[in-house]
């Protein structure tokens, strides 16, 4: 996403903000691309297509304390609200030890 921003969204359409901006709209994967494409056909717009983001990704993102982009960290099923599976034994190398 932020590729995209950087090299189409920004310069071309002047978008600032793609969180907020009224032009972009979001498409979610379980509705299926021919609902985008139907959506850019009515309005006469430009539609594009990423590619998913791991939570592989997202978890590195999340460890190094930075953002993701607007809408890149969507994932279908969504988890029930509060419910958040970490396995702990990734924590092991950062506890600190008793005393520390």
């Amino acid at each position: 996403m932020s590729r995209l921003q950087d090299g189409i969204l920004g310069p071309v359409f002047g978008v600032i903000d793609p969180g907020s901006d009224p032009m972009i709209d979001y498409v979610p994967d379980p509705v299926g691309i021919c609902e985008l494409v139907e959506r850019c056909d009515e309005d006469n717009r430009v539609g594009f297509v990423l590619y998913p983001t791991s939570v592989t990704d997202l978890m590195d993102v999340a460890d190094d304390g930075d953002l993701m982009p607007p809408k890149s960290s969507y994932f279908e099923p969504k988890p029930r609200s509060g419910v958040f599976i970490r396995r702990l034994d990734r924590e092991q190398s950062t506890r600190l030890e008793p005393g520390s």
